[in-house]
């Protein structure tokens, strides 16, 4: 069973400082799950000129109570990040993955940056950082858990809650799309926090430039992300 997501949304700035924005867009207001990024490696393809970099994001949360009750100690969970940059084209590919429970439910985002039909702006309005940025975003949800628990139950190696009550009323298929449904609806509300997360920094870069927006998060910015994180300050802000 395989289920897609697909969403599609436009940022009010030029290509170049989204696709700016989108590598300094950790931490911020709205990402108070995201313990660490590391990058892993970063190259430029000697052929083509662009840039490949892949990074891990480690992020702290609750999973449903639907997929819980088969990951109970489940709380963190590693995210490999994929990302190319073709300047030339003013194109930015990225495709992040889940590396854990990936047979309760992998998750595949890949995403595309572009400048709008409509970013050609005068060079006052250039100067001024008008434009805009398209972005699609498609979504692959496969659940895996059905068939893998049947498995499991059929070599002998169950717990007595698969061997009858809840889980024996389901199909393989039902739970696939109920643990499917389940991310869908998660993406789905989790969109909106990102793109005000990406503004926030946007409106940093805008603001102070990139130097200032690594000042920010490095130095005398922490303390304020730490406030964050704590939940203090930001009551308007939902994570």
């Amino acid at each position: 069973m395989v289920k897609f997501y697909e969403n599609s949304f436009s940022y009010d700035y030029q290509w170049p400082a989204v696709t700016l924005a989108y590598f300094l867009r950790y931490p911020n207001p709205y990402s108070k799950h995201v313990v660490s990024s590391d990058t892993l490696s970063s190259h430029l393809d000697p052929r083509t000129g662009n840039l490949h970099v892949t990074r891990l994001h480690l992020k702290r949360g609750k999973l449903p109570a639907s997929v819980a009750r088969f990951l109970p100690k489940i709380k963190e969970s590693y995210i490999l990040e994929k990302s190319m940059v073709d300047v030339k084209n003013q194109r930015l590919e990225t495709e992040t993955r889940n590396l854990d429970w990936e047979g309760v439910l992998s998750v595949v985002e890949s995403q595309v940056y572009i400048p709008g039909n409509d970013s050609v702006a005068s060079e006052p309005e250039a100067a001024a950082g008008a434009g805009k940025t398209d972005v699609t975003t498609v979504v692959r949800f496969e659940s895996r858990l059905g068939g893998a628990a049947r498995n499991t139950q059929s070599d002998g190696m169950v717990g007595e809650e698969a061997k009858g009550g809840w889980f024996s009323n389901w199909t393989t298929g039902s739970v696939q799309r109920s643990v499917e449904l389940v991310g869908v609806r998660r993406m789905r509300e989790g969109f909106g926090r990102r793109r005000e997360g990406m503004k926030v920094v946007l409106e940093q870069l805008r603001e102070g430039g990139f130097v200032g927006v690594i000042k920010e998060q490095r130095q005398g910015g922490w303390e304020r992300w730490k406030k964050v994180w704590r939940g203090e300050g930001v009551e308007r802000m939902d994570d």
